[in-house]
């Protein structure tokens, strides 16, 4: 009996090997990959990740994408990532980023930092230099400043600019619920509401942002190196005229991007403040582990938000380890994003996915 389970055993493990084996040279010799895609048609950044993706003898896929969201950062991608975009409500400019290693589920974010330009190259740091997952705040500039980075205004004409015009519109629109003064007319400072007061259903209305690619947005990328080398992140300055301290989903594992060498990762754009409830990026993942296509899975992870909050606009991008991707999005006529894949010679391109609202309610 004994003898029959060694064998069993041995037999077992030279099927895994032989499996492991082939998969391995299946995402070797495919020719969807390498592969470098992101959220919206931001193509500098994409290129950017390309280009140094292909650098020989020493391109690799962690590289990319922190040149890819570095490059958007640089040049303040449509005003929602990098310095002097999204300020809060008292103007300050504050940044959130992630990276995820796909080989071994490691992770380095920042969020609500302060006066530190270079979000993504810091969350790399945490990443590689500590065995945390996640720094905030001033503490999380402080530990930039120790690693070498520079403190300097984020602020810039163009924030400054955006404040002044919010501040005469009375502070419209803003994120207060169930304070007075009543947060749809006037400017704060606000107090809260009790709940047993009767004139709450007067405080209860709440300013809708239209969610799309100047607010609310996230420059989420993945990269997937020719062995199949799997790394996601992301990087914004997140909702302008947000309450001080507030954190979306960017920087979140799992909200903002997720990443597993073994199925694959996805990324996601959006209203943060639902997003991050649902943790789409694993969902998405997880879909992948499943059996569903990229696209399917994308679809799921929508659907369980639009079942709660049917006025959701959001979307996500999803790649499988073999390369092959999709996208799916709410509230948004159709969502844009930036890839490329293949050989060295090939260029970035962005593609549509067209929001379905219909199908998840």
């Amino acid at each position: 009996m004994q003898l029959t389970l060694n064998i069993f055993c041995c037999l077992l493990s030279g099927f895994v090997n032989v499996a492991t084996e082939k998969s391995f040279l299946k995402i070797k010799d495919n020719r969807s990959l390498p592969l470098v895609i992101n959220t919206w048609s931001f193509t500098e950044a994409n290129s950017a990740a390309w280009h140094v993706l292909n650098q020989k003898p020493n391109g690799n896929a962690l590289d990319a994408l922190v040149e890819g969201c570095a490059t958007c950062e640089r040049l303040q991608c449509d005003g929602t990532v990098g310095y002097g975009g999204s300020p809060d409500e008292n103007g300050e400019t504050t940044l959130d980023a992630m990276i995820m290693d796909g080989s071994n589920m490691n992770i380095g974010a920042v969020a609500g930092l302060r006066q530190i330009k270079d979000a993504i190259n810091v969350a790399r740091h945490v990443l590689e230099h500590t065995k945390h997952t996640l720094l905030v705040g001033d503490a999380a500039s402080n530990f930039a400043e120790m690693m070498g980075f520079q403190r300097e205004s984020l602020t810039t004409n163009k924030s400054i600019d955006i404040l002044e015009a919010w501040r005469n519109n009375y502070c419209q629109p803003n994120y207060w619920l169930k304070v007075y003064p009543e947060p749809t007319e006037r400017c704060g400072p606000y107090r809260p509401i009790s709940l047993a007061n009767s004139e709450l259903r007067n405080y209860l209305s709440r300013y809708e942002y239209q969610i799309g690619r100047y607010n609310h947005d996230t420059i989420g990328m993945i990269v997937v190196g020719p062995g199949g080398q799997i790394y996601a992140g992301t990087s914004t300055n997140g909702a302008t005229h947000k309450i001080p301290g507030r954190v979306g989903d960017s920087p979140i594992p799992g909200a903002g991007a997720y990443a597993d060498n073994e199925v694959g990762a996805a990324v996601a754009t959006g209203d943060g403040d639902i997003m991050m409830r649902f943790l789409p990026a694993l969902v998405a993942v997880e879909g992948l582990r499943a059996g569903r296509t990229p696209t399917e899975a994308a679809e799921v992870s929508m659907q369980r938000i639009v079942r709660h909050y049917r006025d959701f606009s959001g979307a996500l991008v999803v790649v499988d380890r073999f390369g092959n991707y999709g996208a799916a999005c709410v509230g948004m006529e159709k969502f844009p994003y930036s890839v490329v894949n293949g050989d060295a010679t090939q260029k970035t391109r962005v593609e549509y996915t067209y929001c379905k609202r219909a199908m998840y309610l």
